[in-house]
């Protein structure tokens, strides 16, 4: 195979990180894209990790697109590439860490925030949460500066400052002992916060004063950090390799149409994998699952995840939607549903003491436990040939789920043995029923580059006739 040429990308970049999580970095990170932008700047942002929520915020603060950059579920190179098609020379790419820079599950740290800004070759600002300590917080930043990977900590941000006597004591102790400059001291409030849940922060579409918020944070910033010398870390970022191929996305010629079911219940989904279907030929139209009281014409649905527990009345209530998804369901239709997507396919979700009627596919209610069922990565094997995997595929997945399956028939067969996490059963993931699979994994498309592929092939013979597969 012909090697591709190679040139230098200066794309200006910059992550914003911490030593642990819960210290405040996503509303640094929203404070210093709100003033870049009101300054003009066209800003590109990235969240390390599997999350969904955050990124939604970044979108609303920089008008643009926010993508993950996971190591585990794209692997390096597919995040440095992603990197590199999502960034722009023009822009300023913020990146913002997930949980502490040092944490991840591999014990090099490659796939923590560190090796991920080693990848990127991204300076860091590290931000920390000054409560309970003063001149002690040198040695935190310290071993944040010696652990391998060895990210370049360009900078420090203190946040829930006491007052200028603490204040005093750290900025002196972080510049003599680690060599770097304190760009800001924020002091805590009270008021300033996004409400977190179960899952997470609260998604923008929950959020009335989300703009508030965003505006609120960056007045914080401007206030208490140094934004011009923030800004200007951007600029210290060497330059990338990038192999000369073809940057934008190349899209088909729409051949079928799927249905996405995207509302404030379901929100969960990775640009790529819109992006990945539309790419191979699909033509994506958006379903209201609280307000549309039927299914457009469509070849496939996809059902992603989300909160559908806090909209069970509307969900349930809905009754013709659910008759619709439950008619085209046993008709063939090829649906892939991710862990929301799974529970409204359940036949009843039994919440807060309170049973609400489903879509009735699958043979079991949906039940949720006070802690998490399955939290963190997911490592599957597929165990049985399928339209959507081949026995042997593995796939790297995510999960974040507090319900399970009860009352179950015993009847369901599955896609995947569970070799790392929780899936559906503990054991197995995946419920397959004609051309359904239903898993409270959620897969990135850049990670599973097939995927798209084969729910639009499937797509391709349900329109052309309507072909029902025996399970």
């Amino acid at each position: 195979m012909e090697e591709l040429p190679v040139k230098a990308v200066n794309v200006p970049r910059l992550m914003i990180s911490a030593a642990y999580k819960s210290s405040g970095k996503t509303l640094v990170s929203l404070g210093i894209i709100s003033n870049l932008v009101q300054g003009g700047e066209s800003v590109r942002s990235f969240k390390k990790g599997p999350d969904y929520i955050d990124p939604m915020w970044h979108r609303l603060a920089t008008g643009n697109e926010c993508r993950n950059l996971d190591p585990f579920l794209m692997g390096s190179d597919g995040c440095l590439d992603s990197f590199l098609r999502n960034s722009d020379v023009k822009s300023l790419s913020l990146i913002e860490g997930n949980h502490g820079l040092h944490d991840g599950m591999s014990i090099d740290g490659s796939d923590s925030s560190a090796g991920l800004s080693l990848l990127l070759k991204s300076p860091v600002l590290l931000v920390v949460d000054s409560r309970k300590m003063n001149r002690g917080v040198a040695s935190l930043v310290m071993g944040m500066q010696s652990m391998s990977p060895k990210a370049h900590i360009a900078g420090v941000i203190l946040n829930q400052v006491r007052g200028s006597r603490q204040e005093e004591k750290q900025r002196k102790a972080i510049e003599q002992y680690c060599g770097i400059p304190v760009l800001g001291a924020i002091p805590g409030d009270k008021e300033l916060v996004i409400t977190e849940r179960q899952l997470g922060l609260t998604t923008v579409g929950e959020s009335s004063d989300a703009e508030t918020v965003i505006r609120s944070a960056g007045q914080r910033v401007a206030g208490y950090c140094d934004m011009q010398t923030v800004r200007s870390l951007f600029f210290t970022a060497p330059s990338l390799e990038e192999h000369c191929r073809q940057r934008g996305r190349v899209q088909a010629e729409p051949s079928v149409t799927i249905g996405v079911f995207r509302d404030p219940a379901f929100c969960f989904y990775y640009p790529e994998n819109l992006e990945a279907l539309e790419e191979k030929g699909a033509r994506l139209v958006f379903v209201n699952a609280l307000e549309d009281s039927c299914l457009p014409e469509v070849d496939g649905l996809y059902l992603g995840g989300g909160f559908p527990e806090s909209f069970f009345g509307e969900l349930s209530g809905n009754q013709t939607l659910l008759q619709e998804v439950r008619d085209r369901a046993a008709s063939g239709i090829p649906l892939y549903a991710e862990c929301g997507g799974l529970i409204y396919l359940s036949r009843k979700a039994l919440y807060a003491g309170r049973s609400y009627p489903l879509a009735d596919v699958l043979p079991f209610d949906i039940g949720f436990q006070s802690r998490p069922v399955g939290h963190g990565y997911l490592d599957l094997i597929s165990s049985r040939d399928s339209p959507w995997f081949a026995k042997g595929e593995r796939v790297k997945a995510h999960e974040f789920h507090y319900s399970k399956p009860v009352r179950s028939d015993g009847t369901s067969i599955y896609q995947f043995d569970v070799l790392w996490g929780y899936g559906v059963t503990g054991k197995r993931d995946g419920a397959l029923n004609k051309n359904l699979l239903a898993s409270f994994a959620h897969l990135h498309a850049i990670g599973n580059p097939g995927w798209a592929g084969k729910f639009v092939s499937l797509a391709s013979e349900y329109k052309a006739g309507g072909r029902v597969l025996a399970t």
